[in-house]
């Protein structure tokens, strides 16, 4: 069975820095795809970053390309996300996800296994 837990979420002012990691388990998941979504108070759950994990390809939202980067680490099974310039708006409940295919796409719809969501908040 598929595990994914997120840790690293806290609360960091804007401007700063925090990285959230995954940590998967339960299969061999060179040919999934990984992927990290958030989710705002009142609002829907939205894309914002994934990584194949073999090979490394990556796809971004617009609202974070520069400011985050998705990587992996192939010995630990665990998926990070490295968050940079964080703003108030990226106040969001984040979440890690796993794909049964290769191919990097942002609808949620498509992830098969979800972690438990670790929270994250950027004071102004």
């Amino acid at each position: 069975q598929v595990q994914l837990v997120e840790s690293g979420g806290g609360l960091v002012q804007a401007g700063g820095s925090l990285r959230l990691s995954c940590a998967a388990s339960g299969r061999t998941f060179g040919s999934y795809a990984m992927g990290w979504f958030r989710q705002a108070p009142g609002k829907e759950r939205e894309f914002v970053a994934a990584i194949r994990w073999s090979g490394g390809s990556t796809y971004y939202a617009d609202s974070v390309k520069g400011r985050f980067t998705v990587s992996r680490d192939n010995a630990k099974n665990t998926v990070y996300l490295q968050m940079n310039r964080l703003k108030p708006e990226d106040t969001a409940v984040y979440y890690c996800a796993a794909r049964r295919s290769p191919d990097v796409l942002p609808a949620r719809v498509l992830y098969d296994y979800w972690g438990q969501g670790t929270q994250v908040t950027v004071s102004s």
